[in-house]
């Protein structure tokens, strides 16, 4: 169960990760002609993948942390 958290936990790491940046990339756009970008509406992306990202490292922390706990148990 502990690996399968930490895979989950990594996956969605990735996934924040990925929408950041594609967040990003479209801030960046913004200035040039003809690109219209809804920044108010990219920052809540912005802050959604955040908050995606920490929460998903928690559950790796997490499960990291369960796993030293019962090897200290079985130790």
């Amino acid at each position: 169960m502990t690996i399968s958290s930490i895979s989950i936990g990594a996956y969605g790491m990735q996934r924040a990760s990925g929408q950041l940046e594609q967040s990003a990339a479209r801030i960046a756009r913004s200035g040039t002609e003809g690109n219209t970008v809804d920044l108010s509406s990219e920052m809540v992306n912005v802050i959604g993948a955040e908050a995606d990202f920490k929460a998903s490292a928690k559950v790796v922390s997490v499960a990291s942390d369960m796993s030293k706990a019962l090897l200290d148990i079985l130790a």
